[in-house]
């Protein structure tokens, strides 16, 4: 019982050294900042602990919505307006939104996204991943189809064209300042005397 409870105190002790040095190292390399690249470490153990996350059953679900023109044209609408202000409309994750964010988002083009499950990609938009900027998107006793097509869509981005992330910026939210902007010009094409 000794040995027991010595190995744990010397367990915590060197999970809480751990913790410092982590402490020490990041406030002497520039801080805890969202500006800094992650380590290898770091997304490593990012890559790993969302692995945890998704249940095993999630991981192996067959995408049920099949394929065609026009599921990918829906996914992509539904892109361009909920996830390219963090991904970007080609699936870099190159904004100004995801660019703030730590971790950064991931390039949803590449391997390390491509090769998830479809099941584990639609795990991750529904449920959301913790301590990331990742949000939940599905909702309670929702068959989450939106989530589907956009699974069908991320497939696509590896061969995205320059066309199609074109057409997207006009499915991009737009801010106040180019709603009031669109509204001025329609005022006047309508007549309306141009605001001064």
């Amino acid at each position: 019982m000794k040995t027991l409870l010595r190995t744990l105190a010397s367990l915590l002790l060197l999970a809480g050294l751990a913790a410092l040095a982590t402490v020490v190292w990041a406030r002497h390399t520039g801080g805890f900042s969202a500006r800094t690249t992650p380590s290898f470490l770091e997304t490593a153990l990012a890559r790993y602990a969302r692995s945890l996350a998704i249940p095993a059953s999630a991981k192996s679900l067959p995408n049920p919505i099949v394929d065609s023109p026009q599921v990918q044209h829906e996914a992509m609408a539904h892109y361009a307006d909920h996830c390219a202000s963090c991904h970007a409309n080609d699936g870099s994750g190159d904004t100004m939104y995801g660019n703030g964010l730590y971790p950064k988002p991931p390039d949803l083009r590449l391997a390390a996204t491509q090769n998830l499950s479809d099941g584990e990609l639609f795990f991750i938009i529904q449920n959301g991943v913790r301590l990331t900027g990742m949000p939940a998107f599905g909702a309670p006793n929702d068959e989450g189809s939106e989530s589907w097509k956009l699974v069908r869509f991320l497939r696509h981005l590896p061969k995205i064209t320059p066309t199609e992330v074109e057409e997207m910026n006009g499915m991009n939210p737009k801010s106040p300042d180019e709603l009031q902007e669109e509204k001025q010009e329609q005022e006047f094409l309508n007549g309306s005397p141009a605001a001064r």
